[in-house]
């Protein structure tokens, strides 16, 4: 007795992923991985800045921020005497450039390189401190339970909508009563008071994004706080501490009046901005420096901002790890 063999049609896949006739399991098409709340974002976002308005709208931006910006490094290499008598425009016709504006402001009477240090000196500090105390006081308001914890952070978080100028005052008053106006000490303790609530509100916020069986896993293996936060939170928390300290540095490496305030100017400490402010002079004899000053003075965060670029965008949309 034949046995006749099944139609080829007897072996297809089904739409369960099994093979008719024989039912062999696990050889059909491979199921697909549901995509997390943070990667359903992230597609969001990026469906809506490469669309054909988003990308027209950011060109017009982008022709409208660079055109003054060229404006001014045009201005930059011009001399002082075709500074003061025509618009920077009319040297794309007649070019007359020179070096002379930088090397004034570099080696010349305006002495730029003892700023730079001092911006340093304030910057770099002022952007450390917050982001450590930040990280230990978003750790305990993400992950440690204790009474009254949320009624502190929403206090923490309301202290942004105090303004800063209402704050110069009695601050100075202090500083004064312990003898630390005019020093390094009142600009970094002053630039973290106003970093920290946003800097807790940030960094909690990409916390709770991580995956509690993350910790459970972490506590089961026997890890305390410290082990929990070093080991497992900190390597995810790159791009959320980059974004931020982006944010923390440009802020105060451009900041004028914490520095003027507290610091009171003097070529001691002040920072850049302090100078490049003073380039006009009392009477505007050298204002044609200011072109050249700003750029110098944009060369750091420049290069901060590009070398922290991609963890900037990452922290931006993702905000957390991969579910």
């Amino acid at each position: 007795m034949t046995t006749t063999p099944p139609p080829p049609q007897a072996f297809q896949k089904s739409e369960e992923g099994e093979i008719d006739g024989g039912k062999a399991p696990g050889l059909g098409r491979p199921k697909e991985r549901k995509l997390s709340r943070t990667e359903k974002r992230a597609i969001a976002v990026k469906g809506k800045i490469s669309s054909p308005w988003a990308s027209g709208i950011a060109l017009i931006i982008a022709l409208l921020w660079t055109v003054p910006t060229f404006g001014l490094l045009v201005t930059s290499f011009r001399p002082a005497s075709d500074v003061r008598q025509t618009g920077w425009w009319t040297s794309l016709a007649n070019p007359n450039f020179t070096m002379e504006n930088y090397q004034e402001v570099l080696f010349g009477g305006a002495s730029f390189s003892n700023y730079i240090i001092n911006s340093l000196v304030v910057t770099i500090p002022a952007v450390l401190i917050p982001i450590s105390l930040a990280l230990l006081a978003a750790y305990a308001f993400a992950w440690i339970d204790f009474r009254g914890r949320d009624v502190l952070f929403v206090a923490v978080f309301a202290l942004q909508i105090i303004p800063i100028q209402i704050t110069l005052i009695p601050l100075l008053t202090q500083y004064v009563d312990w003898g630390l106006a005019g020093s390094y000490w009142v600009v970094w303790l002053s630039h973290t008071i106003f970093a920290l609530p946003l800097a807790v509100f940030l960094l909690h916020n990409f916390m709770k994004d991580i995956p509690p069986s993350l910790i459970e896993a972490a506590r089961v293996d026997g890890a305390g706080h410290v082990k929990i936060f070093f080991q497992v939170l900190l390597p995810l928390l790159v791009p959320a501490i980059a974004a931020f300290a982006i944010f923390q540095f440009l802020w105060v490496w451009n900041d004028l009046l914490v520095a003027l305030v507290f610091a009171g100017g003097t070529a001691d400490v002040a920072p850049l901005t302090v100078r490049l402010a003073e380039l006009a002079g009392n009477r505007g004899e050298t204002w044609h420096l200011l072109s050249s000053g700003a750029f110098v003075t944009i060369v750091v965060p420049l290069v901060v901002f590009l070398a922290l670029q991609r963890y900037f965008v990452r922290g931006l949309l993702a905000g957390s790890v991969k579910g």
